[in-house]
């Protein structure tokens, strides 16, 4: 029955998700908003959707480490797993703008998430100022979508374009939003119970099924897009997917999630002194990635997609007590962080060298 449950409520938040945002996108076509906004906002919002509801419905009771893992593990499976999955499939091409503003805004955020968490907490003010940011980041993109050149506009015509015609009715539009909104409701309280059912049957911790389980499981709508549109050849929006996605994961989903808890969201020492700073290490290695070449190669999605796997294992390692996990960890401390970190520097450093030589 648990499984059962789990299997229903990813399909409803799937099928949810992606109700809400073809009435969002076709309501604010209608409205008049360029595809452009529409796809670095509504859709960027509405692929985040699962993640705001289970962390929401999380934090209402008081199950914090679910609503917390979930942010933190959905932001590194975007990264390393989609990304690399997505680069796997085909290159995929970097805009300027997300190696300039978004990607540093992200690392930035994730920086400010975990100096709010220092204190195991993070409060309802703290999370009123991720709020409050995530405004400031829309109405920027909305004035940033203005300065878009036209083969930009053109690709996320391509790819979110949906021209009202006479048959476009906007009373469908909402039904879909409200439908949307009532299976997200319902996937996120049957998959947060299922997984707490999990936690306790399999003998790990709450925090450990947020980070996996239910991390990859809200994360699915985001797989599904970049997926396509790296398929389609909108190559560009496959990544600004992802990092549109993690940034409304910090800001709206860790947000809303210590506005609407009781007193805070509770954030324990583990996620503190491994996970959040994994996220961060994430973060910062999208920068050389996405700046070398402008692209992100097939060999660099492999290594993105490795470095899940191993991410992966430790946490199995850690939730089961395995004699090899003070092995596996002083590898991973010792080698494989500082060797990656030195040939990520070593490579932005040669890609400077070429750019100022042209």
């Amino acid at each position: 029955m648990t499984i059962f449950l789990f299997i229903l409520g990813l399909i409803s938040l799937i099928v949810g998700a992606e109700a809400l945002v073809r009435g969002a996108s076709r309501l604010a076509a209608l409205l008049g908003l360029s595809p452009l906004v529409i796809g670095l906002t509504v859709v960027a919002l509405g692929t985040s959707s699962p993640e705001l509801a289970v962390s929401i419905k999380s934090a209402l009771a008081g199950q914090a480490n679910i609503a917390v893992g979930n942010v933190v593990g959905s932001n590194i499976f975007n990264v390393l797993f989609i990304l690399g999955l997505s680069a796997v499939i085909v290159p995929l091409v970097v805009a300027q703008q997300l190696v300039r503003i978004d990607v540093p805004l992200m690392i930035v955020l994730t920086l400010v998430v975990h100096l709010f968490s220092f204190d195991s907490f993070i409060s309802r003010q703290e999370g009123i100022f991720l709020l409050i940011a995530l405004a400031g980041y829309i109405l920027f993109l909305i004035i940033q979508s203005r300065r878009e050149k036209a083969e930009i506009i053109k690709e996320y015509e391509n790819e979110f374009g949906l021209p009202p015609t006479r048959k476009t009715n906007w009373v469908i539009q909402v039904v879909l939003i409200v439908l949307g909104l009532g299976l997200l409701v319902l996937g996120s309280r049957w998959l947060v119970n299922s997984a707490v059912a999990f936690a306790q049957y399999l003998g790990v911790s709450e925090l450990v099924i947020g980070l996996t389980i239910v991390a990859a499981g809200t994360s699915l709508p985001e797989v599904v897009t970049s997926t396509i549109a790296a398929i389609r050849g909108e190559r560009d929006i496959a990544v600004g997917n992802i990092v549109g996605s993690n940034l409304f994961n910090i800001m709206a989903v860790l947000g809303c999630g210590a506005v609407v808890a009781p007193e805070g969201l509770l954030v324990s020492a583990a996620v503190v002194r491994f996970d959040l700073p994994v996220m961060i290490i994430v973060s910062f290695a999208c920068l050389p990635i996405f700046f070398t070449g402008g692209v992100i190669s097939r060999v660099e999605g492999v290594f993105l997609l490795l470095y899940y796997a191993a991410y992966t294992l430790y946490l199995v390692l850690a939730a089961s007590s395995h004699d090899a996990l003070p092995h596996y960890s002083a590898v991973m401390l010792y080698f494989v962080v500082p060797l990656t970190a030195v040939t990520l520097i070593v490579v932005a450093l040669l890609e400077i060298r070429r750019l100022r030589k042209k």
